[in-house]
């Protein structure tokens, strides 16, 4: 559980970074929060990782969970534009990375 705990704050830490770049355009005090976020997501991710999640499961579920909050928040925050073609390939991209962690549940289940 720890370790889905860590991906899920690794998470939250890139998109605060991502999404702090895009305010630190107009105000570079931002940039402070672009470092601590990416800097905290790999620690994090480097915590995940020695608590014995897979490389490619947890790098995969980070990615695609990233890109979606980031598009989904930046849509709020900032106004930019999501369309359906984008929602439906977000989707593909998270169902993806459900085909791996199940594959690798399996695998597991099967060593």
């Amino acid at each position: 559980m720890t370790r889905w705990l860590l991906l899920g704050c690794a998470i939250v830490s890139e998109v605060t970074g991502t999404l702090s770049l895009k305010a630190a355009l107009d105000h570079p005090g931002w940039y402070v929060l672009v470092a601590v976020g990416y800097a905290s997501s790999f620690v994090l991710l480097d915590r995940v990782l020695r608590a014995g999640l897979p490389l490619g499961v947890a790098y995969g579920i980070w990615g695609a969970v990233g890109v979606a909050l980031t598009a989904g928040l930046s849509a709020v925050i900032f106004g930019e534009t999501l369309t359906g073609v984008m929602i439906v390939g977000m989707a593909l991209v998270i169902a993806g990375v459900l085909c791996i962690e199940l594959g690798h549940e399996q695998s597991a289940r099967e060593s």
